[in-house]
């Protein structure tokens, strides 16, 4: 599991929830409150600085000189007396930015015999920083304090290596017993207290669970780091930590029950199918687990996250293992549908039904196929990207028609819905379409859509699924990858498709366009467009001119160009029909 430190990409949000002090684990080290809590500081007292109680106390030293700055480290309790600075007690200020530079936790002085009375420049300069400025008592011993803060942050390491090992033991158990991701998400929530989320490798949300009775799902699903289709935005949100999400200003509210909280947010990747070390090949990543919480989410925590996302691995693991022989079931039996092989058409439908599927009436096949060539899917995931892309379209058509028949077959996804007038089908599928890719997440996959005729009985759906292949090929050349077509709309496609022997199509479209049926020079395209525009609006040289934005001269001019490359077009009817036909082969994938 990884994770790296990262400022927030939630943005700004009201949430209404916040851990208790009773969830989740303590932190591993003591911060500067629990210090002042401790026998040894009786007598002390805070002057300064209060901002900064929950600053981390990692060990604690002693200054006995003011220049022991090389040896100062993050998160130290610096106790000193006023002998290092009897001399210039007004050094006391910068001594204070200089240590706050330096990442010190607090500082703990005695003033004594040396001192007097601390500076008030010192006191104001603590309280800008936050940097706790904690004045000792005469009868506090150096040597009680660092003993009993090395002591209190053994004992609470102690308890954190006790409970991840009691956490780790529950996961398992969970596991072991057929617990799913809901499971997982819900002890995560449970033990850290705030609201738990797992997502799919490309951030679609599969449960999300809270810890508090007064947080809900909407409210953390609506945080920036979600797109509008409740997304994580797993390509802006790299797996760390987030600890700036500050409240929105307009949104803010007093004495009205709502809390106004920054919001600190974790995320880890699942990983699963890791290889043996002999072999080079990455772990597969499966998805993300994330934390949402009001508190600062600390290392306990993500521990318990890794922890999770480890059994999260195994639980999409097995259900990966179990969907891929359910599902590869399922698409050898439509496959052997489409196919024409039909034992008996009771069997069929008696078999579908079986499966939650109704075949027993008019059928629209529509064919999904992810664009190859600009597919940058990275191998690794190909097979995880593709199932994502199964589910997707699963889940968008149940929501119209639960009993039609969704399949993946390597990059397609083949669909058997009820069948329905060609344009209201066709923007059934436009709608489909619009859901599967979302707000940048299977769009991130180019894909082109293939519809059929309605298809009356089993014994038509081979027919009807070759319909959908022809569209799908059509579209997807003419459109660039993201086409949608239906096969009634092909017009004299369906004609040239019927074509057995394409080699005798392309060699009649260089026959009456010459040069212009190729690539050959990068003038050819845009001369094809000037005449496919002239044809599309019967030679008129004023319209065409405006449709393509060109001055009537030039217009004129590749007219002239055109004629001497395909022949007399303006004058031949018969020449111009074929123009069109073969125009529409160099179409043709």
């Amino acid at each position: 599991m990884s994770n790296d430190a990262k400022d927030s990409g939630c943005g700004q949000q009201e949430l209404t929830f916040e851990a208790g002090e009773g969830h989740g684990f303590s932190a591993e080290s003591l911060t500067v409150a629990d210090v002042l809590r401790l026998p040894s500081m009786r007598g002390a007292r805070l002057i300064g600085g209060a901002a900064g109680l929950d600053r981390v106390v990692e060990l604690s030293n002693v200054m006995e000189v003011p220049d022991i700055l090389p040896w100062v480290k993050p998160g130290e309790l610096m106790l000193t007396t006023a002998y290092p600075i009897r001399d210039r007690p007004e050094d006391l200020e910068g001594l204070l930015e200089t240590f706050d530079q330096h990442g010190l936790a607090a500082i703990g002085l005695k003033s004594g015999r040396y001192l007097e009375q601390i500076p008030e420049a010192a006191v104001k300069a603590a309280d800008a920083l936050g940097l706790p400025l904690i004045h000792l008592g005469e009868d506090v011993g150096f040597d009680e304090i660092m003993q009993e803060v090395l002591t209190g942050n053994l004992d609470r390491r102690a308890q954190v290596i006790a409970r991840t090992e009691a956490s780790m033991r529950e996961l398992v158990d969970v596991v072991v017993g057929g617990g799913d991701l809901a499971d997982v998400c819900r002890m995560l929530a449970q033990w850290t207290g705030v609201a738990a989320a797992v997502t799919t490798l490309d951030g679609r949300v599969r449960c999300l669970r809270t810890a508090d009775a007064e947080a809900t799902s909407a409210e953390v699903s609506g945080l920036e780091c979600f797109d509008r289709s409740g997304r994580f935005r797993v390509e802006d949100e790299p797996a760390g930590i987030s600890r700036h999400a500050n409240p929105r200003g307009p949104e803010h509210r007093e004495g009205d029950g709502t809390m106004s909280a920054v919001l600190n947010w974790g995320n880890v990747v699942i990983e699963g199918g890791r290889r043996p070390a002999a072999e080079t090949l990455p772990a597969q990543n499966l998805g993300r687990i994330v934390a949402f919480g009001t508190r600062t989410l600390r290392a306990g925590d993500f521990r318990l996250l890794e922890q999770a996302a480890a059994a999260a691995a195994l639980v999409i693991t097995r259900e990966q293992a179990i969907t891929a022989v359910e599902s590869k079931y399922r698409t050898d039996f439509v496959l052997e549908v489409l196919r024409g092989h039909i034992a008996s058409t009771g069997r069929v439908l008696s078999h579908a039904y079986s499966l939650g599927w109704d075949l027993d009436r008019p059928i629209s096949i529509a064919v999904a196929e992810v664009d190859s060539e600009s597919d940058s899917t990275d191998a690794s995931n190909k097979r995880t990207m593709q199932a994502l892309f199964a589910n997707a379209w699963t889940k968008v058509v149940s929501q119209f028609d639960p009993r039609a028949a969704v399949v993946g077959s390597g990059d397609q996804v083949i669909v058997l819905l009820a069948a329905e007038p060609r344009e209201r089908i066709v923007r059934r599928l436009e709608e489909f379409v619009s859901s599967v890719r979302g707000h940048g997440g299977g769009g991130r996959r180019q894909f082109s859509v293939g519809i059929s005729r309605p298809a009356e009985g089993v014994s038509r759906l081979a027919p009807a699924y070759q319909e959908a292949m022809r569209a799908l090929e059509v579209g997807r050349q003419l459109d660039r990858g993201q086409g949608l077509r239906h096969y009634d709309s092909l017009g004299v496609y369906r004609l040239l498709l019927q074509v057995g022997e394409q080699t005798e199509l392309r060699k009649f479209a260089e026959e009456v366009l010459g040069p212009l049926a190729t690539d050959a020079k990068e003038e050819y395209a845009g001369l094809r467009e000037t005449l496919q525009a002239l044809l599309d609006h019967h030679l008129n040289v004023a319209e065409t001119a405006r449709a393509l934005f060109f001055h009537y001269n030039t217009l004129r001019y590749r007219i002239g160009k055109l004629e001497q490359m395909v022949g007399p077009f303006t004058e031949d009817p018969d020449l111009r029909l074929s123009l069109a036909l073969a125009l529409q082969i160099v179409k043709l994938p």
